[in-house]
């Protein structure tokens, strides 16, 4: 199959309000390019396992440094990675080999001209002409290639091209790669643009005199329905409004379906191996593509196909109480079905008693398809996006099974390291690492707020990726973990998605040097925590014979989200789970995405069987809070659930929160970190630095903020040194940079000045590098938590001071606090009477509860006062 066209996206302005294509265009075309970085992959790869089933999808990966990242996303579904020779060496040998079908040579186009072409005429792979500026050199290299068995070429533009230079591309059989920006379905609508119509036309051969283009027609699954012609402004059309519309050689364009109602929806449009064909995929309605009423020009339905129209129609027309209504209602007669006959079939001997047996076992795996919704046309792309796995499962069978046949397993390789999108990034940029100024004294309110605003939250359609989840853990419980352990942490080992207390020891073999930090944190955490507990219940009486108490009762079920994979966060553990063992939670659940091993790092094994945790949870993501917020077969239901994590996770929190089917509560919204520093004259430098870039390198999304207060030019331009300079010596720099490019230093004269711009900001972290600093702790409205003077990092809350670093960011510092014992316990309130304090405050009651008009509240009283004094 050619590729006619490759649009590129970029996730972090797709898809855009100033035009360009938009998804469902994208899904038309069938292609989506995109470009990994450390900074977006966690992202990218996101974005990747929710389209795989309907696109194909290409990656330049040559910015990436781990070929286990690379080979991350060919697991997800990305069909191509364009790489670099280097990348190439690694991905073409040894285990996990990707097939070069798979595999495009970016070309250094900064190279001499013979160099690309000895490059070029060496390898067997495609070839990717990355920014082109000399687009002549490119067509004459592509002119001496010629178009006849030659791999794949591909080529975007270092500016921005004109439909005469797309073309030229598009006829030599080259793929032109073009921002979905400048890309157009719709001309007249658009005022502008290049249409993708004819890009695809243009790469597209005919030998008839009337220019027409040879079409097939298919269904989702490949079956031919008819063969047809197009011209340009039918697939223009046809783009346009998501139909199948055609050529007629006699009466123009053909709108499929419009008098007879079988219409089409358009699914893409692609070309043959020779581009002299098109085949627009699609959904026919009605009573099938033929004039004659048939589902193809060349007949009905037939094998699988049949099989499935013929039991959506009995799903839909089947008699009440028929056989046939029972298989589609009663799950536990379709599932003894489908295992009668799939041991039928593995007891089958003969070719003849083999096809009959799998016939029926279709048959009726087919009907449980159909009763949950899915399709034939699901499940093959489900195969297809399986096909691209180039690491490969444990080839054993599962626990029961395995035990009831006697299978032996044999002992798997250890997979690749799952991705670890925020701990190894690409080496850093040229030129300044400089956070913007701003005179906060000249300034409006508005402008003030437009430069403090935080980096808005993407949501890229969040909701959509993360509802599904949820739903399927809720049904399917301990399989469906196991699922998402597999598809999203590469731990395809994993046989069970909880280890129970007691914890074996082995799981949390430390060193002597992490257990003593580890029990020193603790320690200082459980100090600080249980110095919060209400010393003795509250009792008072409100009048004579009116006595209100309240008293704390711990929340007994705790999840306790601790995000992690490849990284190691016993700090989170400690900050969540030891002022859960100090409230008195009776359970306590931890919850962490597992190894790809299917271990958990042996810190947070260790810090669970401190605070005394009945279980871990070995998951991540949306599935994580979803097994707390419902239980599953083997993951207790909670009454809270607690925990930092990335986008995912925080939908998923306020998802089942406002699920009363879940009955679970939340800590708080989450949103990246953040530091806001005031710092006066008095302030080191080098102190000041060190602190805003302790949060600047969590992510690119992170927001750091310096008040400066009355510096001169002099010391501004010391602690901007000093910022760049120990920067340029993280590991993390490249994420610092991302993250210094929407932080500011704001400049003001006064401290009372740049304490109301701090409770302005509401910072999670504020730090307070001034003279005198607990002065001014009292003026202190909005923040999650202070750092006190010159030898209080903010590490030191994160880890080990006692504080808890579990904090209210993106401004809900204004109505949150942090994480503290308070946020595990609850507060219930009595109230006891005598009969003078009914009679006290009685005459109150009933005179509000009838200007209420609730009457059996009045009466509540009228019938005891009435009763004691009838008793006199």
């Amino acid at each position: 199959m050619a590729t006619a066209l490759l649009p590129k996206l970029d996730l972090t302005t797709f898809p855009g309000s100033a035009g360009g294509l938009s998804l469902t265009s994208i899904a038309h075309i069938g292609q989506a390019f995109l470009v990994a970085d450390r900074s977006t992959y966690a992202d990218l790869l996101a974005w990747v396992l929710t389209h795989v089933t309907t696109l194909t999808i290409s990656i330049d990966v040559s910015a990436l440094t781990s070929a286990a990242e690379i080979r991350t996303l060919l697991d997800a579904g990305v069909t191509r990675a364009f790489a670099t020779l280097e990348q190439l060496a690694e991905l073409r040998s040894g285990p996990g080999r990707v097939d070069d079908t798979r595999l495009v040579l970016v070309l250094d186009m900064t190279h001499s001209k013979e160099k690309i072409i000895d490059t070029i005429a060496e390898t067997p792979l495609g070839v990717y002409a990355k920014d082109v500026q000399d687009l002549e050199f490119v067509t004459g290299w592509l002119k001496e290639y010629g178009k006849d068995n030659r791999p794949p070429v591909f080529v975007s533009f270092g500016y921005e091209p004109g439909m005469e230079d797309v073309r030229s591309i598009a006829e030599l059989v080259a793929t032109p790669i073009i921002d979905a920006g400048l890309l157009t379905v719709d001309l007249k609508s658009s005022g502008g643009g290049l249409s993708v119509a004819e890009v695809i036309c243009a790469a597209a051969a005919t030998d008839r005199a009337d220019g027409l283009l040879t079409t097939l027609v298919v269904d989702e699954r490949g079956v031919g329905l008819g063969l047809v012609y197009s011209s340009q402004a039918s697939v223009s059309e046809s783009l346009r409004t998501g139909r199948g519309v055609y050529q007629s050689r006699k009466r123009g364009l053909w709108y499929k379906g419009e008098t007879s109602g079988a219409v089409q929806e358009l699914v893409k449009i692609d070309l043959d191996c020779d581009g002299d064909c098109l085949r627009f995929v699609v959904r026919q309605k009605g009573s099938g593509f033929c004039h004659l009423e048939t589902a193809t020009c060349y007949g009905d339905y037939k094998g699988l196909s049949k099989l499935q129209k013929t039991l959506i129609s009995r799903k839909e027309t089947a008699v009440e109480g028929s056989y046939t209504t029972r298989l589609f209602s009663d799950e536990k007669l379709l599932r003894a079905k489908i295992m009668e006959e799939a041991q039928e079939l593995c007891e089958a001997k003969t070719k003849e008693d083999v096809a009959f047996e799998a016939a029926d076992l279709f048959y009726f795996a087919l009907t449980r398809c159909i009763a949950a919704g899915v399709t034939l046309e699901d499940v093959e792309r489900s195969l297809d996006a399986k096909s691209l796995k180039v690491t490969r499962r444990k080839g054993d069978a599962k626990g029961l099974w395995a035990e009831k046949e006697g299978t032996v397993t044999s002992t798997p390789a250890p997979p690749p390291p799952a991705p670890s999108p925020a701990t190894e990034p690409g080496p850093a940029e040229d030129g300044p690492i400089l956070m913007k100024r701003f005179d906060a004294t000249k300034s409006t309110p508005e402008e003030l707020d437009d430069v403090i605003r935080r980096p808005a939250q993407k949501t890229h359609d969040i909701m959509g990726i993360v509802t599904p989840i949820i739903d399927d853990v809720r049904a399917r419980g301990d399989t469906a973990l196991l699922h998402y352990a597999a598809r999203f942490d590469l731990a395809t080992t994993l046989t069970s998605a909880v280890i129970k207390a007691p914890f074996p020891p082995e799981l949390m073999a430390l060193s002597p040097e992490t257990t003593a930090a580890i029990d020193l944190s603790f320690e200082n955490i459980r100090k600080f925590h249980a110095a919060q507990a209400d010393k003795e219940d509250l009792v008072i009486e409100t009048m004579p014979g009116v006595k209100c108490s309240r008293f704390t009762r711990p929340i007994e079920r705790v999840g306790l989200y601790i995000p992690g994979g490849t990284a190691v966060l016993p700090s989170t553990a400690l900050m969540l789970g030891v002022p859960a063992m100090v409230a008195g939670c009776s359970q306590i659940v931890l919850a962490s995405p597992p190894r790809p091993d299917g271990s958990i790092t042996p810190e947070i094994v260790y810090v669970a069987h401190k605070v005394g945790a009945s279980a871990i949870v070995l998951a991540g993501g949306a599935q994580a809070v979803a097994a707390l917020a419902y239980g599953t077969q083997s993951v207790p239901k909670v009454d809270k659930i607690l925990g930092p994590g990335n986008q995912f996770v925080t939908a998923a929190k306020m998802y089942v929160s406002n699920d009363t089917r879940a009955a679970v509560s939340i800590d708080m919204p989450a949103g990246p970190s953040e530091v806001l520093v005031i710092a006066d004259a008095t302030a080191n430098p080098a102190f000041v630095a060190s602190d805003l870039l302790s949060q600047a390198e969590h992510g690119v999304d992170s927001q750091v903020i310096l008040i400066a207060v009355d510096l001169n030019e002099d010391q501004l331009s010391a602690i901007e040194s000093e910022l760049h300079n120990q920067a340029l010596t993280l590991p993390r720099c490249a994420i610092v940079r991302g993250s210094i490019s929407h932080s500011v230093t704001l400049q003001t004269d006064t401290l009372d000045h740049a304490l109301t711009l701090s409770n302005t900001y509401a910072p999670e972290h504020l730090i307070l590098q001034i003279a005198n600093p607990s002065s001014v702790l009292p003026k202190i409205m909005n923040a999650g938590s202070v750092f006190v003077g010159a030898w209080t990092p903010e590490s030191v809350g994160d880890y080990s001071a006692g504080v808890n670093h579990s904090l209210p960011t993106y401004g809900y510092a204004r109505q949150y606090s942090g994480v503290n014992l308070a946020t595990y316990v609850k507060h219930v309130t009595a109230s006891e009477l005598t009969e003078e304090g009914l009679r006290n405050v009685g005459g109150a009651v009933m005179e509000l509860a009838r200007v209420e008009e609730l009457e059996a509240h009045r009466r509540a009283v009228e019938v005891r006062l009435k009763w004691a004094d009838e008793r006199v």
